[in-house]
């Protein structure tokens, strides 16, 4: 099942995606993709077909409770392309690969969703980069969850831009400020049920302005997704709702020689299998 939360007659709502037809139905009684998440309201769509065109789409979940958990270098290609880039602060050549799951965080306040344009920011950074990522959506709460049980935890998937200022990532030896700037979450176009996707393979692609930058799948994660919800809930409450972006695969625009770094005008696209495309233009 494909879940939208989109804008329609000045409110929001949420609904089944019919993707092949391209309309949604409105799942009433719902206030926020939330509801449906955690079980408070059923999934049941009702009344007339509206065509996708007719409405504008959110991120699934446009304003996330908390922030959402992020994971770097977690693809072998991309872990190298970042430690030669010269823009990870503390490099050393032949530790590319990490022992753990690096993790960071995005603020709630930088998420936006399909077709919305992202800020470049000029005034903060003039390094804005792209990074394709498969997102987890956590459907059932818990703490300590073991790698056996963590599916059962996973509500569904979408799709994530990790957008980031390299110069600010590299600057300030840690990854918040490089990451968290207004609107450099895209995310979307819809939440897709954990009944329908097989996330451990999964091709995740990503073009800029038609050009195919990153080309990988979710098989060649370095820490695989029972990995990290395990890593992330020892001792930490996951609640309904909660977003774990699971990394980025090599093609970044810091891989190329000299970096290829974002421009007002460009438009990244991001495709992952059965999840849809995120599409945005920088400005």
């Amino acid at each position: 099942m494909k879940l939208a939360t989109f804008a329609q007659d000045g409110q929001t709502k949420v609904g089944i995606v019919d993707e092949g037809n391209a309309t949604l139905k409105v799942i009433e009684g719902a206030t926020s993709m939330v509801d449906i998440i955690s079980g408070k309201t059923p999934a049941k769509a009702s009344g007339p077909d509206i065509a996708l065109s007719q409405v504008k789409l959110l991120a699934p979940n446009p304003s996330p409770a908390r922030n959402i958990f992020c994971v770097g270098k977690n693809y072998r290609e991309h872990a190298k392309e970042f430690s030669n880039s010269g823009f990870e602060a503390g490099a050393v050549k032949g530790a590319e690969i990490d022992e753990f799951p690096a993790v960071f965080t995005k603020p709630a306040s930088s998420v936006v969703g399909p077709d919305a344009e992202v800020n470049l920011h000029p005034q903060a950074t003039s390094s804005v980069d792209y990074e394709a990522e498969l997102a987890v959506v956590i459907g059932k709460s818990g703490r300590d969850i073991a790698k056996a049980d963590a599916y059962n935890h996973i509500f569904g998937y979408t799709i994530i831009n990790d957008v980031t200022a390299r110069d600010r990532q590299r600057s300030h030896k840690q990854w918040f400020l490089g990451k968290a700037l207004d609107t450099f979450c895209p995310m979307g176009p819809w939440l897709v049920t954990g009944d329908e996707v097989d996330p451990e393979n999964l091709d995740v692609k990503c073009w800029v302005n038609q050009e195919l930058r990153q080309n990988a799948n979710t098989r060649d994660l370095i820490f695989d997704i029972p990995t990290l919800v395990a890593t992330i809930s020892a001792g930490l409450t996951l609640m309904p709702g909660d977003i774990i972006s699971t990394g980025t695969p090599a093609g970044v625009g810091i891989g190329f020689n000299p970096p290829k770094f974002l421009r007002s005008g460009d438009v990244v696209t991001i495709s992952i299998s059965g999840l849809g495309s995120l599409t945005n233009t920088f400005r």
